[in-house]
């Protein structure tokens, strides 16, 4: 196991056990976790990902530190755009969906804003990093949770 991938394992059972106490953010910026099936296993991975809120959406970014290539949990998605999301310690399903043009042209700003980085990754990859946009299956659900913890 990689450093990386301890570290995010580490994360997310903080995060599970305190109900986002502990993780619930990252350099100031707020921190859900993602679960997608992966597309060879079929298992659950679970992923910490930093977020900002686009009305009833959630918008996570897949820049993999600036690599150059996507972050699993991402290459997962387009397989199965079926995800569940947990923030604090409320749960719910999502549809996931790439940012088209004009949509990511809107969100960037308010990515690098939640967390500057971006920018940096985005200049030292070749590849284009993608927005990526969850849809609640309930749309109520992430109203009443989301919006009380952001």
């Amino acid at each position: 196991m990689g450093l990386q991938s301890t570290f995010s394992s580490l994360h997310v059972f903080l995060y599970r056990v305190s109900n986002g106490r502990v993780g619930g953010r990252f350099r100031g910026a707020p921190v859900l976790l993602l679960t997608t099936i992966g597309r060879k296993t079929g298992r659950k991975r679970t992923t910490p990902l930093l977020f900002a809120r686009d009305g009833n959406r959630l918008v996570i970014v897949a820049s993999n530190g600036g690599r150059n290539r996507d972050p699993s949990w991402w290459t997962n998605l387009r397989f199965n755009p079926e995800a569940e999301v947990v923030i604090k310690g409320d749960r719910w399903t999502v549809k996931a969906e790439k940012a088209n043009d004009a949509e990511k042209t809107r969100l960037w700003p308010l990515m690098t804003e939640t967390f500057p980085p971006y920018e940096e990754y985005q200049r030292k990859t070749k590849r284009v990093i993608p927005v990526v946009i969850l849809t609640p299956s309930d749309r109520l659900v992430l109203q009443r949770a989301a919006i009380t913890v952001l």
